[in-house]
């Protein structure tokens, strides 16, 4: 029989050789030589194994003996936020990584405004949620101590004293390997590698001692399974409440406990670890869980009717005469209790020395944080402290409260305490509209009801009186605490869970909507709720009159000599390297504030920043309310510029609208009375003349010529006029048929030249570059030669120049052939230059000779043919820009 003294040197052995584990891997990391296995997804997901404590080790088997099938829920959990939201906890990492998240309650500080009143109201629920489940932890390795003590006829065991010294010793590794760095957002390579150790220990021990029940014990798989369907644990008794509530409690609870932030967002260092973990965690976790009905089930039909059903994995092999099995199970539950403990008491402490003991010390401060104390010393203190704390009251709460529960009653007290983190964080990732004020209000009331519903009658001892247990408090038998509203009869646990997290939902939802976010708030809600579109947080600081040799002493004081030197040598250089120090910009004033907040958290680097960039030595609060009101001012005059100028360009685009609608009103106007006009004015010719030529039979015969010419003069007049109104009416309605052909735009432009000028009166100076138009075409060249005839004819007809020229150039741009048609006139007027191409417009209607058409009617054609037309502004004188597609060669 192995006798207790053997025990504990195995145990103390065990724990050595874990110290050489931890401090090996902390020495790789710190000369910078961390092997590649160390940033492993491997190592990643076997760190997320501390979600697997005693409580899943031993407890999980007593879980099982007493409530069958029950104990799956602590591991389906998991699994579905593994399997079901690695999407969400990916968004919770890369918030960790960009704003340098040192714990949960600094997500939740940074994310409502970097309030350090809500982070300090997390830190004291996480440290009260936290108590009862090191409390586990220290029970398991008690029970454990005693069993083999028990089978040690010389054993000398006294359980508190062993209780003590376990206690002791875990805050000893904690203090040695969890507060060496005091930047929390480095990655405790140790302490990690020490914990993916353990995983590995505790897994193969569980397994282990299940393949010895199953072949070992029960004879095979076969004779297992009737054994199993023989026990009590083989019948199918499911509550549906209480599956769905301890469902819901594992899931939140891996999200929201201190430990499990710590190892998969503060120590991830790739999010991509996450797509693998996904699967991975959920498959230990189904190791971990594969044998413990077998082992449930054979140790209640081979033990005794009063042995603890929590201690089978290690009580069945020593039944069994199995010392070194027993041994190997002893260690992997001492794996699984050491683990936990050591992670959440590194985890919790970092939150309360940034969010308790770190204000508490700033506004205890008479002088400012550039010459104060060394700041340094003082968290480091404060987190070694914190964890000694920490685990003297996990050891108070295990004397208090007997240590006698259910491993697993103790662990769903602690899974629905940190529960209540839950609505705030969730919705602080995904809804921007969420506040400050709703986040407290809804951890307040969600911490009240758990503490008055689960927790104190949990603990007994006086704390909770029994009047208040019967009759409720107030004597209003309403307000009893397993029976709240007046609701009986339902399971104490899915009763907690019920209104506890349901007020709290209810609370932050009601309140976050009645209230208004500070500017702080709005901009950390888009960080965090955007976090995939921004890379950089808020723009708060101004920096003017900060003064960067404070700023580099309290660095210093914070970060240490040689990383704060470090930093600010970097950060000059980036600035261009001017000057011995970098200047005190806005852009460096967020990344000195990110790079302090990795040591003692979001609000408490934001306060420092706050005092020296702010030049005052006023208390932190009054800085932080200035600054608030300064970014509300900012805030409110960005968003009224911005609705000011959004309110300008659309009154500009309604003034220009409504220009353009009157111009075109009166155009249409014009050009009715114009048609009107040249209609009435060859037909009352035609009339006229036809008359005389009726009705005057002693006419000459040369009058009758003259009058004769004129009617048919008139006559082509209307015929123009219609055949313009009906070409553009086909081209508008997209009725014009086509002909394209090949040809060379030197063959257009000739021809356009040659009809525009034909016969015309004024002289026009035409200027050309050949060399340019022997490209091939493929287009309707009648079509592009009208639209070529009319420009031509428009620079004849409204250029003013006293010697009037027209340069006709051609350009090849990309896959378009540009032709521009530039005269040495004035050019078109500004306030006609967006109305030339309306119909019926016409710039000088004195010097017009049609109805206004001709430019409609290109632009349609070019539209048509796949290009276009413009006016080209700028120009000494008119100049309009044909764009047409090129064929891509030139012409032999």
């Amino acid at each position: 029989m192995a006798s207790l003294n053997l025990l504990v040197f195995v145990c103390l052995a065990y724990a050595a050789f874990l110290f050489f584990i931890a401090f090996w891997a902390d020495r790789m990391s710190t000369r910078g030589k961390s092997a590649a296995w160390m940033r492993s997804p491997l190592i990643y997901t076997l760190s997320l194994s501390i979600y697997c404590t005693a409580w899943t080790f031993y407890g999980a088997v007593g879980y099982a003996a007493r409530s069958g099938l029950e104990f799956v829920t602590i591991y389906l959990g998991p699994s579905l936020v593994m399997i079901g939201w690695w999407w969400g906890l990916r968004k919770l990492v890369r918030i960790g990584r960009s704003q340098r998240i040192t714990s949960i309650a600094d997500l939740l500080s940074s994310r409502y405004g970097k309030s350090n009143l809500l982070a300090a109201g997390v830190t004291i629920l996480a440290v009260i949620g936290v108590t009862p489940y090191i409390s586990l932890q220290l029970q398991s390795v008690t029970l454990s101590f005693a069993i083999f003590a028990e089978a040690d006829p010389l054993r000398g065991y006294n359980g508190t004293s062993t209780v003590f010294w376990v206690a002791a010793g875990l805050a000893v590794f904690a203090i040695l390997f969890g507060t060496r760095n005091l930047n929390a957002n480095e990655r405790h390579h140790g302490v990690v590698t020490a914990v993916a150790l353990e995983a590995i220990v505790k897994l193969a021990a569980l397994l282990a001692v299940g393949v010895f029940v199953v072949w070992g014990v029960a004879g095979g798989v076969g004779e297992t399974l009737q054994r199993i369907d023989a026990s009590q644990i083989g019948q199918w008794n499911v509550d549906g409440s209480r599956w769905a509530a301890i469902t819901f409690l594992a899931a939140a609870a891996f999200v929201c406990l201190p430990r499990m932030f710590q190892v998969m967002v503060v120590e991830n260092v790739d999010e991509r670890h996450l797509r693998i973990a996904s699967w991975a965690f959920p498959l230990y976790l189904l190791l971990m869980s594969l044998f413990v009905v077998p082992i449930a089930a054979v140790g209640l039909e081979l033990l005794p009717a009063g042995a603890n059903p929590d201690m089978f994995v290690l009580t069945v092999p020593l039944q069994q005469g199995q010392q070194g099995l027993a041994m190997l199970s002893f260690l992997g539950g001492f794996s699984s209790a050491t683990s936990m403990v050591i992670v959440a008491a590194m985890a919790v402490s970092t939150m309360v020395s940034n969010h308790i003991v770190m204000p508490v010390w700033l506004r205890l401060q008479s002088r400012r944080a550039s010459v104060s104390g060394d700041v340094r010393d003082v968290v480091l203190l404060s987190r070694r402290v914190s964890i000694a704390a920490i685990m003297g009251l996990g050891y108070f709460y295990y004397h208090l409260s007997g240590g006698a529960a259910a491993l697993a009653a103790v662990g769903l007290i602690s899974f629905a305490g940190v529960a209540q983190i839950l609505p705030a964080l969730v919705g602080g990732l995904f809804w921007r509209g969420a506040t400050r004020s709703g986040a407290l209000a809804g951890l307040t009331v969600g911490f009240a009801i758990w503490l008055y519903t689960m927790l104190l009658p949990a603990l007994g001892g006086g704390l909770l009186p029994e009047h208040i247990l019967r009759g409720g408090l107030f004597g209003l038998s309403w307000l009893r605490p397993q029976a709240l509203f007046g609701i009986e009869g339902m399971d104490p646990t899915v009763h907690a869970v019920m209104w506890s997290m349901s007020l709290n939902a209810l609370a932050f939802c009601l309140v976050s909507l009645m209230s208004f976010p500070s500017p702080l708030e709005r901009l950390q809600g888009a960080q965090f709720v955007n976090v995939f579109d921004h890379s950089a947080g808020p723009r708060g600081w101004t920096g003017s009159v900060a003064q960067c040799e404070d700023l580099m002493i309290m660095s210093q004081r914070i970060l240490g000599a040689a990383e704060a030197q470090a930093f600010f040598h970097r950060e000059r250089l980036r600035q261009g390297g001017r000057g011995p120090l970098p200047e005190p910009t806005p852009a460096f004033l967020e990344r000195l504030e990110r790079e302090l907040s990795a040591s003692i958290g979001a609000a408490a680097a934001h306060a420092m920043i706050g005092q020296i960039a702010g030049g005052s030595s006023v208390s932190v609060a009054d800085l932080l309310a200035v600054a608030d009101e300064t970014a509300q001012m900012l805030e409110y005059s960005s968003r009224l510029e911005m609705q000011s100028a959004e309110l300008t360009a659309t009154a500009r685009k309604l003034r220009e609208t409504n220009e353009k609608l009157t111009q075109i009103s009166e155009q249409k106007d014009a050009f009715l009375s114009q048609v009107s006009h040249e209609l009435r004015t060859p037909m009352t010719s035609i009339r006229a003349f036809s008359e005389i030529l009726r009705d005057d039979g002693q006419l000459s015969p040369q009058d009758q010529r003259h009058y004769a010419g004129i009617i048919h003069d008139e006559t082509l007049r209307l015929t123009r006029l219609l055949n313009d109104l009906l070409d553009l009416s086909v081209l508008e309605n997209g009725q014009v048929s086509l002909n394209m052909t090949a040809g060379t735009l030197t063959e257009v432009l000739d021809h356009a030249v040659a009809a525009a000028l034909a016969g015309s009166e004024r002289p026009l100076k035409v200027r050309r570059t050949t060399e340019t138009e022997t490209v091939r075409i493929s287009s309707d060249l009648d079509r592009l030669a009208q639209v070529f005839i009319n420009l031509i004819a428009n620079a004849q007809k409204y250029c003013d120049a006293e010697n009037p020229e027209l340069t006709i150039s051609a350009t090849a741009a990309g896959r378009l052939l540009h032709i521009d048609f530039t005269d040495n006139g004035s050019g078109v007027p500004a306030d006609f230059q967006q109305m030339i191409f309306e119909k019926f417009s016409r710039v000088s209607p004195e010097r017009a000779g049609g109805a206004g058409l001709g430019l409609a009617i290109c632009r349609e054609v070019m539209q048509r043919l796949g290009g276009d037309v413009a006016y080209v502004p700028g120009g000494s004188g008119g100049a309009f820009r044909v764009s047409l597609p090129a064929a891509g060669e030139k012409a032999a």
